[in-house]
């Protein structure tokens, strides 16, 4: 395994499916309908497939925000959601890009993505998944999550494109009536050194670097969730880098009590993208064993909480499963 960035690449299966190949194939041939428009190159609002998400997805976020929107047909709520979440991607200029996903037409990438309930709406900064929400919000709360994301998206090193100039009206909607038309609107804080040097020593496979730098941040910031984040994946991909992964899972296999086998085949899984399994696995470990070995599993499976947001669905889950076995 090639030392790289943890990202959604691992969790996604991009083999062909004939049936979203065909609802694709439809709509392609239908003419667009209000609230679904039609995507063009270097458009702010744009379809993703399971086949394209890692080009259209993970890739532009490394520069561009995007923000996913996870939709169907069916849902009533999405074709309320959508149409807030296009025209904010229209007034932005260019800042972000609005990825439309329909679940139906993408099982594997839905799957990938957890979809539980619709719609959802998850935003990708630098191959990484942030928390988002679920339901048609308010457009004043859907604004205030945009902007979120957008200052860690800054936090995280990106250069922000300026958005299209906007007139006093917009200007004072946007800050939700507290900024007076004609005021200054507040810049983003700087961002941390730490967080583009990381990102720099990512990008030419030093992972010690990377290390170096989040570990840095975090003696500053020690509650930064970034840098957590970071460092977090960083040690991920060293481990992982350095396992024999078939022997892994044989050793694992032969040896259902031996703790650091079982945790060596957890983080293979969280790194393909399979977090239920790996929680699972761990769970199952603290549950069989007691003592020493039972602190072990539970601290390995602690720290694979920190790859993913607090927030989380199945970070939630496997946390109140830990609980009952502990408690």
């Amino acid at each position: 395994m090639q030392p790289r960035d943890f990202s959604l690449y691992g969790a996604v299966d991009l083999s062909a499916r004939q049936a979203a190949a065909q609802r694709r194939q439809q709509a392609a041939q239908a003419p667009s309908e209000p609230g679904h428009p039609a995507s063009a190159d270097g458009g702010v609002v744009i379809d993703v497939t399971e086949e394209t998400f890692n080009t259209d997805v993970v890739e532009r976020s490394r520069t561009t925000p995007v923000i996913m929107d996870l939709w169907a047909e069916w849902c009533g709520p999405c074709k309320q959601l959508s149409p807030v979440l296009e025209k904010l991607a229209a007034e932005a200029g260019g800042q972000w890009i609005l990825a439309k996903v329909d679940v139906d037409a993408n099982p594997q990438l839905s799957a990938a993505l957890q979809v539980q309930s619709i719609p959802m709406v998850v935003a990708v900064l630098g191959g990484q998944l942030v928390d988002g929400f679920l339901g048609a919000l308010p457009e004043a709360q859907v604004r205030q999550w945009i902007g979120q994301v957008l200052a860690a998206a800054e936090k995280m090193g990106m250069q922000l494109t300026a958005p299209a100039a906007a007139d006093a009206e917009d200007l004072e909607d946007r800050a939700g009536g507290r900024v007076p038309a004609g005021a200054d609107v507040p810049l983003a804080p700087p961002v941390p050194p730490a967080y583009a040097e990381a990102r720099a020593a990512m990008e030419r496979g030093d992972l010690d670097g990377a290390a170096k730098a989040f570990e840095q941040e975090l003696q500053a910031n020690p509650a930064d969730p970034v840098a957590k984040t970071g460092l977090a994946q960083v040690n991920l991909i060293r481990r992982v880098s350095s396992y024999d992964q078939a022997k892994a899972r044989r050793d694992a296999a032969e040896h259902p009590g031996d703790v650091a086998a079982q945790a060596k085949v957890a983080d293979i899984d969280i790194a393909s993208g399979r977090i239920e399994e790996a929680f699972n696995r761990l769970l199952g470990v603290v549950r069989r064993t007691s003592s020493e070995e039972r602190d072990q599993a539970r601290a390995h499976l602690v720290s694979l909480f920190e790859l993913l947001p607090p927030n989380d669905p199945q970070v939630r889950k496997a946390r109140s499963a830990l609980s009952a076995l502990l408690f």
